[in-house]
């Protein structure tokens, strides 16, 4: 049962020919025999997985159904899960429990899904390469010794793994679009607002969004519609349009679909097996009948330092309370500012430290206008370039990354080398605008993903042409070289 597809477990369950508490049991199992070498998970409450399963089985045995009753599910640990640890990845966190459960979550648990899992992830999800868990990096199951990519690391080696069939990730600047493109799988980062972010914990507001991880499109469709919707705890939430549509995504061909290549994100740089995939896959949606045509996102060379000013300024006022006062670790000390300090140097990382820097700097009296107010300005230019495109083209097609994954170690002693890895995927947050990575196939053994772009609200149509081009195709099929 290892490595099979939310669709097929699906109709499994459904027939039953698949009982939950055997896949559950199974994807227990196989963290325990891979988990050693892969180092995906934090934390896990067998005891309580394999109950919940017993109940999705008493549901389905009462004729009930719903897209994921019975489904194994792992989430990253920066969601919570009422009565789990929440440790985001950092030591400042050690010891605490979640008091309440996201609102994902929450909706997941009541259409019967069962978590089985908290993934590892980077500090805060702070990282583009897997690298910044306090804990310990999670590794690329189709070479351990290259990243999985992050900051949603562990979600999506869990799904690549076969652990189970669905992942929760969170995605600020393309963390789960980087690490499935490094890791063959399908992610969606929805519409800002599409997801509720109740119980997600924050790392940028204005950028994060919860991302779900599955093989395939129709996997993660199973899922969204299930989660996705107004959330009166989250007052950004949105209505999703065309919901029904995910019940039975589109899967004829592409004729008459307007799709853009933006000559920025397809200039020097690209590997030259990145760009054969890539081409590869162009050449696919063109033989279902999509058109294809060049635009242009001029804004696109200010993109990486407009997110990271943003973002870093967002980091130095979220983590603030993360000061040993009210919850996880607290370094004793004489005064509360020196408990404070003691509480805070000890328990982040350097990241996560550098973050919060480089935010309190960009915030600071005499900084804020030349720094702050013109990335928001910025911020603006880079939605019109998405608005005009937009005008001309009904998606856009991009890479995801530039190469595929790199050796652990290779971008650690330069941050500005890791923060140009998120070049093709900060953009679109930026903006707010949804946009998904799906597998194009295997350069010199390693995974490439392409990137779907959509405008507002259009999530479904995504899902839609993955859906469509993944009919055609078997590349999301393919699994890394790890045991059955």
């Amino acid at each position: 049962m290892a490595g099979g597809s939310a669709v097929d477990w699906r109709e499994g369950l459904d027939a039953g020919d698949l009982s939950s508490e055997g896949l559950v049991r199974a994807g227990l199992d196989r963290i325990r025999r891979l988990d050693g070498q892969l180092h995906a998970v934090l934390a896990m409450d067998e005891d309580r997985s394999l109950g919940l399963a017993r109940q999705a089985d008493a549901r389905l045995q009462s004729g009930e159904r719903t897209p994921v009753l019975g489904l194994p599910v792992v989430l990253k640990d920066n969601l919570h899960w009422s009565g789990l640890q929440v440790s985001c990845g950092s030591r400042v966190l050690d010891g605490y429990r979640a008091p309440y459960s996201a609102t994902v979550v929450e909706r997941l648990l009541a259409a019967g899904a069962v978590p089985i899992a908290k993934t590892n992830l980077d500090e805060f999800a702070m990282g583009s390469s897997g690298e910044y868990s306090a804990f310990g990096a999670a590794c690329n199951p189709w070479s351990p010794d290259r990243v999985p990519g992050g900051s949603s690391s562990g979600s999506v080696v869990a799904v690549a793994a076969g652990y189970a069939p669905l992942a929760l990730g969170s995605d600020t600047g393309g963390s789960v679009r980087l690490p499935a493109g490094f890791c063959n799988v399908t992610a969606l980062r929805p519409t800002y607002g599409v997801l509720s972010r109740f119980g997600l914990t924050a790392m940028a507001s204005s950028l994060d969004q919860v991302g779900p991880i599955a093989r395939s499109a129709a996997d993660i469709a199973l899922a969204f519609g299930v989660m996705a919707g107004l959330d009166p705890r989250d007052g950004t939430t949105v209505d999703l349009p065309n919901r029904e549509r995910l019940n039975r995504l589109w899967a004829g061909d592409l004729k008459g679909l307007r799709i853009g290549l933006p000559r920025e994100y397809f200039g020097e740089g690209i590997e030259a097996g990145v760009r054969s995939l890539l081409e590869a896959a162009i050449q696919v949606m063109k033989d279902q009948g999509a058109l294809f045509r060049e635009v242009s996102l001029p804004h696109t060379r200010y993109a990486i330092d407009t997110y990271y000013l943003l973002c870093t300024s967002e980091v130095s006022s979220n983590l603030s309370r993360f000061d040993g006062v009210r919850f996880g670790s607290r370094k004793a000390a004489a005064t509360l500012p020196e408990m404070i300090a003691e509480t805070r140097d000890r328990g982040l990382g350097d990241e996560v430290k550098r973050r919060i820097l480089l935010g309190t700097f960009c915030l600071s009296r005499g900084y804020y206008d030349a720094f702050y107010l013109k990335a928001l300005k910025a911020r603006t230019l880079i939605t019109q370039d998405f608005d005009r495109a937009f005008e001309e083209v009904d998606l856009l097609a991009t890479p995801v990354s530039a190469g595929t994954a790199f050796p652990f170690g290779a971008k650690t002693e330069d941050p500005m080398a890791m923060y140009l890895a998120d070049v093709f995927t900060v953009t679109a947050p930026l903006a707010g605008i949804p946009c998904l990575s799906l597998p194009v196939g295997l350069s010199s053994g390693m995974p490439v993903g392409l990137q779907l772009i959509g405008p507002a609200l259009s999530d479904v149509m995504l899902l839609e042409t993955a859906h469509a081009f993944q009919s055609v195709t078997h590349h999301h099929l393919a699994t890394p070289p790890l045991p059955a």
